[in-house]
């Protein structure tokens, strides 16, 4: 029997951008000249999968969390809790395009994360509006055994 979804992504896109503050790339571009590096009171959360920073680079200074982690990092009562996640700080999360940042920061606003917000159209958009962005080298695979790690 097929599946009957209730609630598509669409409307859960809506809603998360009717509560959720979105910032602009190219405001975020202004706001941040060197994306994450040297903020005080902001931290910008990469939540796009390994692979995909190390293709296509990173706002310098972001913090990495995988998407499907975030819940865990932020829970304080979590064996996998982060301590950059309690500190008294504005959250703006970014994806590749800006939809599942939408959806994690509303759900880090319903967890309590306060203040948070994430970046309209994601990183292609802040890339596409001139932002920086620092090139990621590939992590090297435990027992590799190419011919720079052999010594």
């Amino acid at each position: 029997m097929p599946q009957t979804i209730k609630r598509g992504y669409k409307a859960m896109l809506d809603e998360a951008n009717a509560v959720v503050e979105t910032i602009p790339a190219a405001d975020a571009v202004k706001q941040f000249p060197q994306g994450g590096s040297n903020l005080k009171d902001t931290v910008i959360i990469d939540l796009r999968d390994p692979r995909e920073i190390e293709r296509e680079g990173r706002i310098p200074g972001a913090f990495s969390c995988p998407r499907g982690m975030l819940e865990f990092w932020i829970d304080p009562a979590s064996p996998y809790a982060k301590p950059i996640f309690q500190e008294d700080k504005k959250f703006v999360f970014h994806c590749a395009s800006g939809w599942r940042s939408a959806l994690a920061a509303k759900v880090a606003q319903e967890m309590g994360l306060n203040p948070v917000a994430h970046l309209g159209g994601g990183f292609t958009a802040w890339r596409e509006a001139g932002g920086a962005v620092e090139k990621v080298e590939p992590k090297k695979a435990a027992g590799d055994k190419s011919p720079e790690t052999k010594k």
